[in-house]
């Protein structure tokens, strides 16, 4: 029989870069040693002082629901971090903690989204975004951006795509693909361009505190009428626990904790309370040194790619990836993609992923191997193009 789908299935693309990963994964299954540069997620453990709170927490037994917005302590621990940390004054209140950094982003389009809604989102950007909004019935309208702009949109251009039917404007610092960050001054300039038409501003700054060269900040330093879109996975390492937060407007609280109620339940108990072990002086010396080790393998792939005839025209300031254009070396980024992975055994994430503007050209490559990978992958390139 066939399914009865809903239309807008029709319109939710796969994730390019998990098909990927399924090859990759079969090709290893064959006995070939595969490097892992496409995945957004770094190779470190989770960081011991994490793990220890969660198995003290698992030992008691007392493993029930917590309240739908999460725990009392997790949420204050959030809004001291952001205080001791980003100099921004957050009330405990405002903070959603959520089953990963997705389901913070689902509660915010859920309490926003009419059907026929537009949400503007910066092209290359990542993929869920717009489908997660396609799901709510709302509209994805792309903002061509690119190196010239570090892959961020800018006021004038938000005026000019603005129409009747906007809802508002999505952008990402530090942002994936391109690893690159929007400073104080731009992001106050997107949240007037936006506030001014009635819209509504989302920050998606799931990769904070993984800067190099600049001190991590947050938007709420300086505005609490924004959205913002947190994670335990990136910078504290906890991508399988799922764990995320949002930090929402005082006036939206009620209506999001409604939904939370009914798409979750609650966040993982486990989960957060390894996560109130995150914030510990001892959790963020381990952390502070993975982010240095993370700006040292950029270091050293950056140079190394350029020397194979990849052109990295906006440098990443966060994150780990590295946005490629690639057509210097081949016609279609895809192609190029299955050539790394089947003869070289090197796995990179093709821009089809990431939008429709220009993604043959460009390749997503993740740093998240350590720096002897980095460059056993570069070598295995280079005898591939020769």
């Amino acid at each position: 029989m066939s399914p009865h789908l809903a239309r807008r299935t029709v319109d939710i693309q796969p994730f390019h870069v998990m098909e990927l990963l399924r090859r990759a994964r079969e090709l290893e299954a064959q006995g070939r040693d595969i490097i892992h540069m496409e995945v957004g997620e770094p190779d470190f453990a989770t960081p011991q002082p994490m793990i220890d709170a969660a198995t003290r927490f698992l030992a008691g037994g007392d493993v029930h629901y917590t309240a739908a917005l999460g725990l009392p302590p997790l949420r204050a621990a959030i809004a001291r971090f952001y205080q001791e940390r980003f100099g921004a004054d957050v009330a405990p209140e405002r903070i959603i903690v959520t089953p990963g950094a997705s389901g913070a982003l689902m509660l915010a389009l859920a309490a926003t989204t009419d059907p026929g809604d537009e949400w503007l989102l910066p092209d290359p950007g990542y993929p869920s975004n717009r489908h997660l909004v396609r799901s709510f019935e709302g509209v994805p309208r792309a903002l061509p951006v690119g190196a010239e702009t570090r892959y961020q949109p800018t006021p004038d251009q938000v005026a000019g795509a603005w129409t009747a039917r906007t809802r508002g404007l999505i952008v990402a610092s530090p942002s994936n693909p391109t690893g690159t960050l929007l400073e104080q001054a731009e992001l106050a300039a997107l949240r007037t361009a936006v506030l001014a038409r009635g819209g509504t501003l989302i920050v998606d700054e799931i990769y904070q505190g993984l800067t190099y060269g600049v001190d991590a900040s947050t938007v709420l330093k300086s505005m609490d009428d924004v959205f913002v879109v947190n994670s335990f996975s990136k910078y504290f390492g906890m991508t399988g626990w799922r764990l995320g937060w949002l930090v929402a407007p005082q006036a939206y609280v009620r209506e999001i904790e409604k939904l939370a109620q009914h798409f979750f339940i609650s966040p993982s108990t486990p989960a957060q309370h390894a996560a109130l072990a995150a914030f510990a002086p001892a959790t963020i010396e381990i952390l502070e040194a993975r982010r240095h080790e993370f700006a040292q393998r950029r270091d050293t792939l950056l140079p190394a790619l350029r020397e194979l005839g990849f052109v990295v025209a906006a440098e990443p300031q966060g994150a780990f990836y590295i946005y490629a254009d690639v057509s210097r070396l081949a016609d279609d980024s895809e192609a190029l993609a299955q050539r790394l992975i089947e003869e070289a055994g090197v796995a990179a994430t093709p821009g089809l992923d990431f939008g429709d503007n220009q993604p043959r050209r460009h390749l997503r490559i993740a740093y998240t191997n350590r720096s002897e990978r980095l460059l056993e992958a570069a070598e295995r390139i280079a005898r591939m193009l020769a």
